[in-house]
């Protein structure tokens, strides 16, 4: 009498009799080896382990892709393939492995295949694919494939087969080109019709997978904003499912989708659907009402509509307490959640002062954000700064929270090690801010290493860290003493300034003329600063006139030679340089190009100077004709 199949598969789970028994051609003895196997692994992730270990796999797999094998061996092959895929991630890893997608795929795809072991593999499919490591490009590979899985889910399939597929669709969108592909595929009025079922388990991943297709990417984004289901749009179905009375997971996953329209640019600010319907339903999510992983998703995505304009920050901070639910947010246990509400107070102390007032009164914020800085997690230790970095906009709060917290300690500390270039970036911006003349913490960062770090920074391949490091040296220039003044140019060095002034990014140039002009602006060090650069100075100048910069940029430099003929005492550095004198001639000229500034330059004495140069020029020279052939060339008609 033969054992029960689970006893059986109890028996032999290491026994080579049982792996010869799956391996031989009675096709008798291979079914029952295979419906022991498939009782003994499903919800067992040890005994799936050691299936797997036993390089089980690739059997089971020619199994399933011989079409002459008897029917219901190739349909257990697929049950079981299907058991391991929910196991842990190391068993998913060895899958595929061994091209456990590419058979699946093709056996859900071929037209001549049972539906009932189509569904089995199609779920095998949906399982594997959402781990990030899957190979999904085998999907994007032939967009054939992506139009065989929407007609695989006609409206006459079964509920499980669509929500299969509207799962499968869900990670195809990590690039503008998948998600492009997708669109060309006509995943759009499929997802439409699935938003439409009134079926929750087919509407969550048709929204999920249609937020993720509009993410970023204005092409997708403005394809759904035209299409129509049954004479409605997909805007007004969105909108309607932003009801109360859906399910919370439609509520939040259509938020999602118009959150993504908007930043994508498809869908305005000012737009009612976003101003009346989004933003007031991102913000009741994050109530307490709600489940910590709602709210935590929420406020993320709350954080990112009104991350770039200040009147959807001003209307999110008066709407439903959403300032005490972030509070309350803050102080959930799941990394998540705190993730969430500091990048939500991010978004919304960007720009106004008054709302930053009201986050920091919030008991016991200062301490949370603090903690945050020292957060295991590196989301919430990012969150964390940005929160802290909006904050330091505020120049109240730079002399006093910030202050009574020594902030700078805790962000000096973050950039120990080797912190991500996004943890970088948005740490040296703060400290860009806390550097400013006003800011207590400016002395004892100085005394700290910040000037070296700074230099270093400037090094930087990345223009955003670059850009950074110049303008955090600009703010610490600024009115600065004499020693710090020095300790600037003689750590950064004359020969680093040369590479930022000839920087491709444009705003790296800005922020170092702004440098230069923050050294040389008191009388004093300036004739310190020249007596000892005057030649690497000047040269720095004549670098940028001479260079194809817009008049912005050469305005810059000529503030900075306008600096230096005001202070300098012992020496008059500009008119020994005729080829400086020149470039400075040139820039007057572009800049008296733009309207309305010809009243400043006259009113600033520049023409002024610009005749007595003539003067002080010998006649003879090339340099007399070709400066006075320039200054001819102005128009010093009085504007309109």
């Amino acid at each position: 009498m033969a054992l029960e199949p689970f006893a059986c598969f109890m028996d032999v789970e290491n026994s080579r009799s049982y792996i010869d028994e799956l391996y031989s051609d009675d096709a008798y003895k291979c079914q029952e080896a295979i419906v022991c196997l498939k009782n003994a692994v499903i919800g067992s992730n040890k005994k799936k382990g050691s299936v797997i270990s036993q390089g089980i796999v690739p059997r089971l797999i020619a199994l399933l892709r011989d079409e002459s094998k008897d029917y219901a061996l190739r349909l257990d092959a697929a049950i079981v393939i299907g058991s391991l895929a929910k196991g842990t991630e190391s068993q998913v890893h060895s899958l595929i492995y061994y091209e456990t997608v590419q058979v699946l795929l093709g056996i859900v795809v071929n037209p001549g295949t049972d539906r009932r072991l189509m569904e089995t593999c199609l779920g095998a499919l949906k399982t594997v694919l959402q781990y990030p490591f899957a190979p999904i490009e085998l999907l994007h590979s032939n967009i054939g494939n992506l139009q065989r899985l929407i007609q695989l889910a006609s409206p006459n399939s079964s509920i499980q087969c669509q929500e299969y597929v509207a799962n499968i669709f869900v990670p195809l969108c990590h690039s503008s080109h998948q998600q492009k592909n997708l669109c060309q595929a006509n995943v759009i009025p499929f997802l439409a019709r699935l938003m439409t079922t009134q079926l929750t388990v087919l509407q969550v991943p048709a929204l999920k997978c249609l937020a993720a297709m509009c993410f970023t990417n204005k092409y997708v984004s403005d394809a759904v904003c035209q299409t129509c289901h049954e004479e409605r749009s997909i805007l007004d179905i969105l909108t309607v499912l932003l009801s109360r009375t859906r399910d919370v997971q439609i509520q939040l996953s259509a938020s999602r989708c118009l959150t993504y329209l908007h930043r994508s640019g498809s869908l305005r600010a000012d737009d009612y659907r976003i101003v009346y319907k989004t933003l007031p339903s991102l913000a009741r999510l994050c109530s307490e009402d709600f489940d910590e992983d709602t709210r935590a998703t929420a406020a993320e995505t709350l954080a990112y509509l009104a991350e770039i304009d200040s009147e959807l920050q001003r209307l999110a901070a008066i709407s439903n307490h959403l300032i005490c639910s972030l509070a309350n947010l803050i102080r959930c246990p799941s990394p998540l959640s705190r993730q969430g509400a500091f990048r939500c107070f991010a978004s919304l102390a960007a720009n106004d002062e008054d709302i930053r007032k009201r986050i920091i009164e919030m008991e016991g914020l200062m301490e949370e954000v603090l903690n945050g800085l020292k957060d295991t997690c590196p989301e919430v230790r990012l969150s964390a700064v940005r929160c802290l970095h909006s904050l330091s906009r505020s120049v109240q709060l730079l002399r006093t929270t910030f202050q009574d917290h020594s902030v700078w300690r805790p962000l000096m500390d973050l950039l120990v090690g080797e912190p991500s270039l996004e943890l970088l970036t948005v740490v040296t911006s703060t400290i860009c801010n806390l550097l400013l003349e006003f800011s207590p913490a400016k002395e004892p960062m100085l005394e700290s290493g910040a000037v070296e770090m700074l230099c270093e920074l400037t090094k930087h391949s990345d223009p955003a860290l670059r850009l950074n490091g110049s303008w955090a040296l600009m703010n610490m220039a600024f009115q600065a003493e004499q020693h710090v003044k020095s300790k600037i140019i003689n750590t950064l060095g004359t020969d680093r300034i040369f590479q930022l002034l000839g920087d491709a990014d444009e705003r790296v140039i800005m922020k170092t003329l702004g440098l230069l002009r923050n050294l040389l602006s008191n009388t004093l060090h300036i004739e310190i600063i020249m007596s000892e650069h005057s030649s690497e100075v000047l040269r720095a100048v004549n670098l940028v006139l001479d260079g194809p910069h817009p008049p912005e940029v050469k305005e810059q430099a000529l503030i900075i030679i306008s600096n230096i003929t005001a202070g300098a005492r012992d020496k008059d550095y500009v008119v020994s340089d005729n080829k400086l004198q020149m470039g400075a001639v040139f820039v007057v000229r572009n800049l008296m190009d733009k309207t309305g500034r010809q009243k400043m330059l006259r009113e600033s004495g520049i023409l002024e100077n610009l005749e007595q140069l003539l003067h002080m020029t010998p006649r003879d020279s090339q340099f007399y004709e070709d400066i006075r052939q320039e200054i001819l060339r102005f128009d010093f008609s009085d504007e309109h």
